[in-house]
């Protein structure tokens, strides 16, 4: 186990400084620092591409509790730019555990700092706003770290998706070990249906609960083409979560308003339900901290389900077009938009992760909701 320590330094925008130590030496990265509330699943929080280029400061006091395995990937690797925590475990206790998550920390290069006061640095961020903030082992000077801040933001006019997208389309080979009846029990004439999921920064688990419920499943870049899309014949369209301000993605608007044309069922999940409002005519804004977290009650009509959240945006509600949309789940700690529905074509939405990788499972129907969908559409 590494145990040598090297004093480094969280430094932010605004001149805030904070110091910690790190398990590496020669640190220097920058990226927006946000906070996530999750008690569990800081694994899948890690590899959640969601999180590309930004820095994960987590509010639970100890992390590393479980280790890290190979089954809770959500990507093959880390987009974060860095992670911040009040303590590490350094002996982990998992009959699944692979290596400590300090070693994958060292092995994937992940700049982090610990020893830092989170909750405190959470309260501070809620007050100000998420802010861009540096990791560094050497301590900048204000001229110094305003250029890096400048840097950066510069870089974030850029959509994100380019650095998470799959490179080419292909075929997902199914790894479930059982597959899930309910569909055949549903539909004797049952032919497994086809599912594109366009990946702007998919989990891994958005893709499993998909496996699970029997649907044969293609993944296309997030560039992808309308004749691409539907050159897959596809008995439905899963727009993924990603990265990133969903509005600097506007070559996507055209080929989503073509296929939302064609009533083909479309699911879209976080940055994908943000892309589908933006396509019905939706403007969407920037939160002053997000929603990151296991816990975030979402409902409508004295329903409510724990959610597992994490983005930045959201559907503005001013802008919601009502004559083709309904809202079909708002979120009960700000009242943002947290699900929506078309009201003439088989396209159907929500901010948060039914996939519940990490977090309760009290949106999984979505899933099977999608699967009643499509096979009405095909009848």
């Amino acid at each position: 186990m590494l145990t040598k320590t090297y004093s480094t330094f969280l430094q932010l925008e605004d001149g805030t400084l904070c110091q910690g130590w790190s398990f590496a030496n020669s640190l220097m990265s920058i990226g927006e620092v946000v906070f996530n509330t999750g008690m569990t699943g800081y694994q899948e929080v890690l590899t959640d591409p969601s999180y590309c280029d930004q820095i994960i400061l987590f509010t639970y006091p100890e992390i590393g509790n479980t280790g890290m395995n190979s089954e809770d990937m959500e990507a093959s690797k880390s987009y974060a730019k860095g992670l911040i925590v009040k303590n590490f475990c350094l002996n982990p206790s998992s009959w699944r555990t692979k290596k400590p998550i300090i070693q994958y920390l060292i092995d994937q290069k992940i700049p982090h700092i610990f020893g830092i006061d989170t909750r405190y640095l959470t309260k501070y961020l809620r007050n100000k706003g998420v802010m861009v903030g540096c990791i560094v082992t050497n301590q900048l000077n204000s001229v110094q770290l305003s250029k890096a801040v400048d840097k950066f933001k510069c870089s974030q006019n850029f959509h994100l998706t380019n650095k998470v997208t799959t490179s080419k389309a292909y075929q997902y080979l199914s790894k479930a070990l059982s597959k899930i009846h309910y569909i055949s029990v549903k539909n004797k004439n049952f032919a497994s249906l086809h599912v594109v999921v366009v990946d702007f920064g998919v989990k891994m688990n958005i893709i499993r609960r998909l496996d699970a419920y029997g649907c044969n499943i293609t993944v296309v870049p997030a560039s992808s083409s309308y004749n691409l899309i539907m050159s897959k014949s596809p008995d439905g369209i899963l727009l993924s979560n990603g990265p990133g301000d969903p509005a600097a993605i506007s070559f996507v608007q055209q080929t989503i308003q073509k296929l939302i044309n064609t009533n083909i069922p479309i699911f879209g999940i976080c940055l994908g339900h943000q892309l589908l409002g933006l396509s019905i005519g939706c403007q969407t804004m920037k939160l002053k901290f997000g929603h990151r977290g296991l816990n975030h009650p979402s409902g409508l009509h004295d329903q409510v389900r724990m959610t597992s959240q994490n983005h930045g945006f959201v559907v503005s509600s001013s802008t919601l077009p009502k004559d083709q949309v309904n809202i079909t789940y708002i979120n009960l700690n700000d009242g943002t938009i947290a699900g929506m529905v078309h009201k003439y074509k088989p396209c159907f939405s929500v901010q948060y992760h039914p996939e519940a990788s990490p977090g309760p499972n009290d949106s999984d129907y979505l899933f099977s909701h999608f699967i009643d969908v499509m096979l009405a559409c095909k009848s």
